[in-house]
């Protein structure tokens, strides 16, 4: 269990959790959610926005009964949290173009933040793509040397990736698949799945997903994969 501090609305739908936690977690991990105890029957996989001083942050979307629960915390409250799961990203010794769209862009702001503090002589650029809210943009403008933002269109219509960059991408599927097709084959390109599941550690083969390479599980094997294991590019 672990106690809340904050969970506030950023936009309509769109919460921000903080919570107590002590331990390493790494960008691109997930936690799995749960404030209930039969109904709804799943935790909700929920991946982790920010970690610093022993305060864990989700970003998430109400999209149904659980996140709906979740949106109704107060502080002081306690929320099981299981993990962090998943291998996160991989370590970058590049400059970094990161591509995000909607909620996707939620394990991004970790990962910006990380690698800047770790690698201050390199660039990192993000693009920021939203049907119609943007959230998060001042966030990302104070960890990235660039912000690049489209509301309302195609983000990946404004993607200009550099010779040396690598390139990371989470966020619906269609701008991923778009992600990976556009970018030359001579840059490296990692892309964060999204699925539904059970626990969170393999067992349950909810979140199986077929690559190049055989079935995987989002939640083990993934979530980060380079897009020609996933992606017919």
């Amino acid at each position: 269990m672990a106690v809340i501090q904050s969970n506030t609305a950023v936009i309509p739908g769109i919460y921000k959790m903080c919570v107590d936690f002590s331990g390493e977690v790494k960008p691109g991990q997930f936690f799995m959610l749960r404030a209930w105890d039969k109904d709804p029957l799943l935790s909700r996989p929920i991946s982790v926005h920010d970690y610093q001083s022993g305060q864990l942050t989700f970003l998430y979307q109400v999209v149904g009964k659980g996140t709906e629960i979740l949106a109704t915390l107060l502080p002081g409250n306690e929320v099981t949290i299981q993990g962090p799961y998943g291998n996160g990203f991989p370590q970058v010794n590049t400059d970094l173009c990161v591509v995000g769209g909607g909620i996707g862009t939620a394990p991004l702001y970790y990962l910006i933040r990380k690698f800047k503090a770790e690698n201050p002589n390199k660039k990192c650029r993000i693009y920021l793509g939203f049907r119609d809210y943007p959230y998060g943009v001042d966030e990302f403008a104070a960890v990235a040397d660039e912000v690049i933002l489209d509301v309302g269109g195609i983000i990946t219509d404004k993607l200009s990736v550099l010779p040396e960059e690598t390139v990371i991408t989470c966020g619906p599927e269609i701008m991923m698949t778009a992600v990976a097709k556009v970018v030359p084959p001579e840059n490296t390109v990692y892309v964060s799945l999204e699925a539904h599941m059970a626990c969170g550690i393999g067992a349950c083969l909810g979140c199986t997903c077929e690559t190049k390479a055989g079935n995987k599980k989002v939640c083990k094997d993934g979530p980060v994969f380079e897009r020609g294991v996933v992606f017919n590019v």
